[in-house]
């Protein structure tokens, strides 16, 4: 995990760098990416995060994510997959997105999120302090899951995740 993260603008371009915690404070706009790793089945590999996160602990999310803090934001998917979840596969950008929320602990999530895709069947070994639990889960019953229970889940998944299946 980084100490700082990369503030763009609305297009995606560098502005600077900020502390990461000052930054979710302050509400700026910062680059992030969220992979999407589906098995041979086409289920979703999704993650509980651990309790410690500084926003969204305990809650189900898409495969890995984090903040890149070079322009080679594929590299760092990839890099922060295997540190995350304990394996590599191939990844390819399919969209990116702006999104912006604010928790009750007085921190912001405002990202220019790049969204990565990627396929795997081999084992999984997430490391206990990102990710407290994990499950490949159908599509059709993350989306039943999460309109019944949508607490559940961070924000970042239940925006992106009818776009991801159509990529």
């Amino acid at each position: 995990m980084t100490d700082f993260i990369v503030l763009v603008d609305k297009e995606d371009n560098l502005l600077g760098k900020e502390e990461k915690l000052s930054a979710h404070k302050q509400g700026k706009l910062h680059r992030a990416f969220s992979v999407f790793v589906f098995n041979s089945k086409g289920e979703l590999l999704i993650q509980k995060r651990a309790k410690d996160k500084y926003h969204s602990a305990r809650l189900w999310s898409n495969t890995c994510c984090s903040h890149p803090v070079t322009q080679d934001t594929k590299k760092e998917a990839k890099a922060r997959l295997k540190e995350e979840m304990g394996f590599s596969c191939d990844l390819k950008e399919a969209f990116s997105f702006t999104y912006k929320i604010e928790f009750s602990n007085g921190l912001t999530e405002h990202e220019f999120d790049h969204i990565f895709i990627g396929k795997y069947d081999g084992p999984v070994n997430p490391d206990k302090k990102e990710a407290m639990d994990y499950k490949w889960v159908s599509v059709k019953d993350l989306k039943k899951d999460i309109k019944k229970s949508p607490d559940k889940y961070t924000h970042w998944l239940k925006l992106c995740l009818d776009k991801v299946i159509s990529s």
